[in-house]
């Protein structure tokens, strides 16, 4: 799994004209990725690390300051544009592999106290936020 983790002052996912997840005030913003290996326990692993990772302000963590998180699935963080002029998605497992794990990192940080807003998988979604850092990180499990 890949996750790209952005701290934030707030952040949104708009569908059709609709919120449908949304932080306010100091948090991540976490795009996640799945490819075809990943399993429920890397899915474990990486919810136990966006919520003890010392990114937010003072190198604190969610956990410390009960700070929310916005994960958001995101496969062309699979993509691979190294050839050619288009990318191929041939890492990033289909929707009926990743949704289940993206589900699952969100349960998982359920389950250690996170408080937790989302996308919605496979929706065109209008994502905005202020990065605050900037501070942009990679994650890889």
């Amino acid at each position: 799994m890949r996750a790209v983790v952005q701290r934030v002052d707030g952040a949104g996912v708009v569908v059709a004209g609709e919120t449908v997840g949304e932080i306010v005030g100091e948090g991540l913003c976490v795009l996640v990725g799945v490819t075809h290996e990943d399993t429920p326990e890397k899915a474990a692993q990486l919810a136990r690390k966006l919520w003890s990772v010392r990114i937010l302000e003072g190198e604190k963590s969610c956990s410390d300051i009960d700070a929310p998180l916005l994960v958001i699935s995101q496969f062309t963080l699979y993509g691979d544009a190294r050839k050619g002029r288009r990318p191929t998605w041939n890492a990033a497992a289909p929707g009926e592999v990743a949704e289940p794990l993206v589900d699952e990192v969100v349960a998982q940080l359920r389950a250690l106290g996170a408080r937790v807003e989302t996308g919605r998988f496979g929706a065109s979604m209008r994502v905005s936020l202020t990065n605050q850092g900037p501070f942009t990180v990679l994650i890889e499990v």
